[in-house]
């Protein structure tokens, strides 16, 4: 758990303290409060995660306090943790009426609050995640419902009616729809019909909120798609508690699902790295390319300010940029000596053979442009597409740089590898025209990073 602000109010010192004492979080840091309007004023001016609160306090009490924290936009978020003595059922109910998150009888707190901080704080982190879009042609409505899921903790945006609301969706993807059905311009079945067809949308759990609570209706909108379907006048406690359950069930589903997708990934990667490493086995010149490309890349990436998931793709990309030669024949692939025009036609297959390979894996869409330009120069001269500039993408660029560098220090059938000064002179010559400038300055900005390499200027 990151860094926890937490707030003890209480006008004991030593249940203050004994409350500290429960706090098991190395990072927490902890703020005291003798009474609820010093817990108020503190919460004014410091952003607090949690409050911890007593209920009867002098000048103002722990249900006054929780009630004037959830009428402030700026606080009405924050989980409020009641522990008091007060332990009958309609002083448990005050507290929950007033707002809080979860409420303790003061001789269970030494045994419970760590446990109970430990349950409401990840809900209250999760709820702060997720974007929820109400949908309702009642003002009264949709101010209510919204002031009610934020108290809770969700982001809320609203719309007036379905047409309104597929505005909004075409520039911000909400988590969950909460939609009334009798609306102008576009009701509620029209717009959870536009909803269902777009495949972008589909996966977005849709809740139908209407004060029809006919069952034909129900079952109307459920066979169009809605999760649910909540009839008005509804309590706001029952709302929060179900909207909450249907994103907790949809993220672990998605969860599962993203698990299940990137186990297959893996698989398929460590398939296609094998055949990576047999197709490099043929050929102990080319021993290692593949990873040193990768290396290299994995290197320029970040300092392009890349973030993890760009780097691990273009790694990726490095690693599998000369997959295509698998279906190149030894006879050209291996030979000794300088290809005839006819062999190099049939090398510079190799590009798109790679490609083709790397359609079959969804996942691997993303570096595809590498496999397949990695060969195309800045001048417009190179192959399969004879792309030029901007036209070839960043990532290919940077490969062709990277695949130049190490093609050039490693040692051929036909001439030995380079020293990497003469590397770094022959990438300076072609700068411009068979590799990008901007790809070329990277990697010497890179390289001049590595322990024992320091290219001198042309």
């Amino acid at each position: 758990m990151s860094e926890t602000s937490i707030l003890i109010v209480d006008d004991s010192l030593a249940m203050r303290r004994g409350l500290r004492q429960c706090i098991n979080l190395p990072s927490a840091q902890l703020t005291e409060a003798v009474d609820g309007q010093e817990a108020l004023e503190l919460a004014a001016i410091r952003n607090f995660d949690l409050i911890i609160t007593d209920i009867d306090m002098p000048r103002m009490n722990g249900i006054q306090l929780c009630k004037s924290l959830k009428t402030n936009p700026a606080t009405k978020a924050v989980p409020v943790i009641m522990v008091s003595s007060f332990d009958s059922d309609e002083d448990i109910d005050r507290g929950f009426q007033a707002g809080a998150s979860a409420y303790l009888i003061k001789n269970e707190a030494r045994s419970s609050l760590m446990t109970t901080i430990q349950d409401v704080l990840p809900k209250v982190e999760f709820r702060g995640k997720r974007l929820i879009l109400v949908v309702d042609d009642s003002l009264v409505i949709r101010r209510m419902v919204e002031d009610g899921l934020v108290q809770a903790g969700f982001r809320v945006l609203t719309a007036e009616n379905g047409k309104k609301a597929l505005e909004i969706l075409q520039t911000t993807r909400p988590d969950f729809i909460l939609s009334d059905i009798d609306m102008p311009e576009m009701d509620g079945f029209s717009f959870c019909q536009a909803v269902q067809a777009n495949p972008d949308l589909v996966i977005i759990p849709f809740v139908v909120m209407s004060a029809n609570s006919d069952r034909g209706h129900m079952m109307r909108m459920l066979r169009r798609g809605a999760a649910a379907y909540i009839t008005k006048p509804f309590n706001l406690d029952q709302l929060v508690i179900m909207v909450e359950k249907i994103l907790s069930d949809q993220f672990q589903l998605l969860m599962k699902d993203r698990e299940r997708l990137e186990a297959d990934r893996r698989m398929l990667l460590a398939t296609i790295t094998s055949l990576v490493s047999a197709l490099e086995a043929r050929d102990a010149y080319t021993r290692g390319h593949s990873e040193a490309v990768a290396t290299i890349l994995s290197g320029m990436a970040s300092l392009m300010g890349a973030t993890e998931l760009e780097i691990e793709t273009l790694t990726i990309g490095g690693r599998l940029h000369d997959i295509g030669k698998i279906g190149i024949r030894d006879s050209v692939l291996l030979k000794p000596g300088h290809l005839t025009d006819e062999e190099f036609a049939i090398i510079k297959q190799h590009p798109t053979i790679g490609a083709n390979i790397l359609r079959s894996v969804p996942s691997l869409a993303e570096v595809i442009t590498v496999a397949l330009h990695h060969h195309e120069r800045f001048d417009g001269k190179g192959y399969p597409e004879g792309l030029a500039g901007q036209n070839i993408s960043l990532w290919a660029r940077i490969t062709a740089v990277a695949d130049t560098y190490h093609a050039l220090t490693s040692d051929r059938p036909y001439r030995k590898g380079f020293m990497p000064d003469k590397a770094f002179q022959v990438l300076r010559d072609v700068r411009g025209s068979q590799l990008c400038p901007d790809c070329v300055d990277l990697f010497f900005k890179w390289i001049t990073t590595q322990p024992g390499s320091s290219p001198t200027s042309s």
